[in-house]
């Protein structure tokens, strides 16, 4: 399988490599084909050639993942929250292409006015998708990682992004009226998205039910309700005895609350760890700490987040909490933490209306050796409006 995929990415027919395909084996799983391409990048095949030609890749296995029934788990298992939101996006792209087509062809302003409220109305929703892959990179895919299948973290979150980017580009010419631009956005991100059910269906679900443990699941169903869900509500049914071990199991910064009741010694005062807990959780910033071995460690959970974070992220590398896009970044900041080059770095963006200052800071010990990087993300929207002074009280 790997040297036809080889064979592949080095221009070979496609034809012919169908062919040898057919030839080789019947009904190959889902599983191998993601073990295949996992083993292909450790073995040092780049996860951007491995996204360049991944259609490509699911075209050559095509008629053997049809043979293939698709993953049926059970109402409220995460798999099935993840296909209730895929036939609800299809819904979706079936109503936005037919009121595209009713734009003509090349598409008219004239129609494109007539149905401009519906249209928004559909790219807002069709959006919504975000957060169903969002909910893939922060709580399915640690789980993979941690049985070092890492394509997906790798391969999929890249695909995700593409998504985002065509979206975004359908939203800003539907601003704009630039109605020939947004029909071309909009007909790429519905073809992606479609290819993306394909991919989630075929092969990372059942790879990912045949490689999780029940316990794992109940961890990622634990942290689903901290992302969110894209159009549906979860079905209730999935095992009672599983709720259940979820409902009584206490995670273990509770168990360790329980047990450190008593004011712990700290540089400047003393506070107990609820003490501790609580102001973290009230700081108007977003905080993640990452340890020296680059294994997220700690997060703030306060009651406006500014990034997506969920339990699951708790113990992942740090690498693979990013967008491959962005790996780069997180090396050169943490290189140059470990050197002692540099102990600051900061970055502000524009993120839905909203001005973001994040800023990294090195962690060091009384001996000035590295110990980990601390994030802070804060929301300066309102902060940069301020102006003059205020000394009084002012509650009216």
């Amino acid at each position: 399988l790997k040297e036809i995929i080889r064979d592949l990415h080095d221009g070979k027919d496609m034809e012919v490599l169908k062919q040898r395909f057919k030839d080789l084996v019947h009904g190959v799983e889902a599983t191998e084909i993601a073990k295949m391409e996992q083993e292909l990048m450790n073995e040092g095949l780049p996860a951007e050639e491995i996204k360049r030609l991944c259609d490509v890749h699911v075209e050559i296995f095509k008629e053997a993942l049809e043979e293939q029934d698709r993953p049926e788990p059970p109402p409220g298992h995460p798999i099935h929250t993840y296909m209730k939101e895929n036939r609800a996006s299809e819904k979706i792209m079936g109503e936005t292409s037919m009121l595209m087509g009713r734009l003509g062809q090349p598409p008219s302003i004239e129609a494109f006015k007539e149905h401009s409220q519906s249209l928004g109305t559909l790219i807002k929703r069709l959006s919504e998708i975000n957060t169903h892959y969002t909910r893939k990179e922060n709580q399915l895919f640690p789980m993979l990682e941690a049985h070092h299948f890492t394509g997906p973290s790798q391969v999929m979150w890249s695909l995700h992004d593409d998504i985002r980017a065509q979206m975004k580009q359908a939203r800003e010419t539907f601003e704009s009226n630039d109605v020939e631009l947004m029909v071309t956005s909009l007909k790429e991100a519905i073809q992606t998205i479609r290819d993306m059910i394909y991919k989630e269906e075929h092969i990372l679900f059942p790879t990912s039910l045949d490689m999780l443990t029940q316990k794992e699941w109940i961890s990622v169903k634990e942290g689903e309700a901290d992302i969110g869900f894209a159009w549906v509500v979860p079905d209730q049914g999935w095992p009672e005895e599983i709720v259940e071990e979820i409902e009584e199991s206490p995670t273990k910064s509770t168990e360790v609350l329980k047990d450190l009741t008593g004011a712990l010694g700290l540089d400047t005062g003393n506070m107990t760890l609820e003490q501790i807990n609580l102001v973290l959780t009230h700081l108007p910033v977003d905080l993640t700490f990452v340890d020296e071995n680059d294994r997220v460690a700690y997060y703030s959970e306060g009651p406006e987040r500014i990034f997506p974070r969920s339990p699951a992220i708790i113990g992942r590398e740090v690498r693979n909490c990013h967008p491959p896009k962005s790996v780069h970044q997180v090396n050169k900041i943490l290189d140059a933490f470990k050197s002692g080059a540099r102990d600051t770095a900061e970055f502000w963006i524009e993120l839905g209306g909203k001005f973001i200052y994040i800023r990294y800071f090195a962690v060091r010990d009384t001996n000035g050796y590295y110990r980990g990087t601390l994030e802070v993300s804060q929301d300066l929207t309102k902060i940069r409006k301020l102006e003059g002074q205020q000394r009084l009280l002012d509650w009216e």
